[in-house]
């Protein structure tokens, strides 16, 4: 059934607000050698600083490219920058490129993961110094794990036109956007089914998991109905610290005092580690997170940072800006990691969450059947006659996604009439209920079956697909133009990293201390 709310209709008869929305991708993606060997070189000098170039830096390890688009008002200008930047940085890998699947390549020991290096100043070492802290809680290969990060922001007078209660533009702004927050995550089970595309790994990547796995040849594991084994609790959540960690959306302060409490409190395990060895940092903290982003969620309120800001005391003093989806996985058939269909429906989608009713989650703010269908799902989407939990009643997962398709189509319309695009948003919010009445069509099935059908492993099949990536990117050169704005923005990056290494006068350990006393209890 449609949704008849009211805020639907109210939405239709002031569509010009939907111009507003802003969209910007972060797509992440390994280096690797010709062989899909991890690449072991430094980052590449022609991609710039990874510390200060705004369009390309690195994550977790030296090798794990990070590829960030401004925000962008139409799907079209962002897939076009982001396809831009990935032209660049093909045209610039010598003997090298882009691993163009979530699950990581076959990697070396991991001694001989290199962690990723920002340069000398105060600013880098901290950004290092809390990633040789990952390794040391999660292990280097986790890290690997590469993804698509989405983000989406509306503008301040849909916030006002839904009325939320609040006593400034902030505070509505920042209720509206958990309210949204908490519709995804009673439906992000959905993304996961239509888009998950991580149902195998490399033997030997995760070491002691293979009890879990099926062998699907003599050098892969997967599970035959699992849509992303990268969301599973195969990562981030087998960590007895982050599964612990439950975080509430039903209201800032909560969120904020629980945050603050996650990268205050010890946590045993990291105080035996500690945080010096050999007279060398190697966590910033012995806490249960280092610091807020450590926090490992499918999504999350965001606000721009100064340098030295602690992203916890930006939301408590000006309030959530906008929000990141991070559940979803590379597109293994778009040289850019994802479609155009895709981006669209997770407008809508988001689109969706933000205007329809969400009422607060009650034990505690954790919603155990959201979570519970998150998990089943990334596992086993795909197994026939699967049974979700809807607020309490069982529902099949086909017959539950038809009805979340039918009701963000009208949201489809909307953006269409307010972005005139013809119909684009509504076709792609459309065609993915033929994945609901057929799971062969889903991005996971197809991988599979697309592996089956060459007869070859995940490691060769991703190989060879992401050899056809870059020669399809390299194909199309930049204008000389595209090509002087990229080279003139490494050089400038360059230059701010050197003001940066430059203008330090205090020792870094008087720079951590400053950077967590900047973190304030709610």
């Amino acid at each position: 059934m449609t949704s008849s709310h009211p805020r639907l209709a109210l939405l239709g008869q002031n569509p010009s607000v939907l111009q507003g929305i802003l969209r910007g991708i972060e797509k992440e993606g390994l280096r690797v050698d010709e062989h899909g060997r991890l690449a072991q070189t430094p980052h590449p000098d022609a991609l710039g600083s990874a510390l200060t170039n705004p369009r390309i830096t690195t994550d977790y390890s030296e090798a794990l490219l990070e590829l960030i688009t401004d925000t962008h008002n139409s799907t079209e200008s962002l897939l076009g920058e982001l396809e831009q930047t990935h032209r660049f940085v093909a045209q610039h890998l010598q003997g090298e490129l882009i691993w163009n699947q979530s699950s990581p390549a076959i990697l070396p020991p991991e001694a001989d993961i290199p962690i990723a290096w920002y340069g000398a100043s105060n600013t880098g070492m901290l950004k290092h110094v809390y990633r040789r802290g990952l390794a040391e809680r999660y292990g280097k290969a986790m890290q690997c794990i590469a993804g698509v990060h989405y983000n989406f922001s509306v503008p301040e007078q849909l916030w006002e036109l839904l009325d939320i209660d609040g006593a400034s533009p902030e505070q509505r702004r920042s209720k509206g956007y958990l309210a949204q927050i908490r519709n995804f995550t009673r439906y992000s089970w959905l993304l996961m089914y239509l888009f998950g595309a991580s149902p195998a790994i490399s033997k030997g990547f995760l070491q002691g998991a293979e009890q879990h796995l099926q062998a699907f040849d003599a050098t892969t594991l997967y599970l035959p109905y699992a849509t992303s084994l990268r969301m599973s609790d195969l990562g981030y959540q087998s960590n007895k610290a982050q599964s612990e960690l439950q975080l509430c959306y039903n209201d800032l302060e909560t969120f904020l005092t629980r945050m603050h409490a996650a990268a205050t409190t010890p946590w045993p395990a990291y105080e035996a580690i500690g945080t010096h060895r050999n007279g060398e940092w190697i966590q910033l903290n012995t806490n249960i997170i280092q610091i807020e982003n450590e926090y490992y969620s499918n999504i999350r309120p965001k606000r721009t940072t100064g340098r030295g800001e602690r992203p916890a005391t930006a939301l408590a003093e000006r309030g959530v800006q906008y929000i990141e989806v991070r559940c979803l996985d590379i597109d293994p058939a778009s040289p850019i990691g994802i479609s155009a269909d895709t981006s669209r429906f997770m407008d809508a989608f988001l689109l969706f969450c933000a205007i329809e009713p969400s009422p607060s989650f009650a034990n505690n703010g954790f919603c155990t059947d959201s979570h519970d269908n998150f998990g089943t799902v990334v596992k086993e989407g795909r197994k026939p006659g699967l049974i979700l939990a809807k607020e309490g009643q069982p529902i099949s997962l086909p017959d539950w996604g038809t009805e979340l398709i039918e009701r963000i189509t009208p949201y489809a319309r909307l953006l269409d009439h307010a972005l005139d695009s013809g119909n684009r948003y509504t076709q792609a919010v459309l065609a993915q209920q033929a994945k609901l009445t057929d799971s062969a069509l889903t991005p996971s099935a197809s991988l599979l079956a697309g592996m089956r059908a060459q007869g070859l492993g995940l490691h060769e099949y991703t190989l060879q697909q992401s050899l056809q990536h870059r020669e399809a990117l390299r194909a199309h050169s930049l204008s000389d133009n595209e090509q002087h704005e990229y080279r003139q923005i490494a050089q400038e990056s360059f230059a701010e990293q050197k003001r940066l290494e430059d203008s330090d006068t205090e020792d870094f350990d008087s720079y951590v201390a400053r950077f967590h006393a900047a973190l304030k209890p709610r």
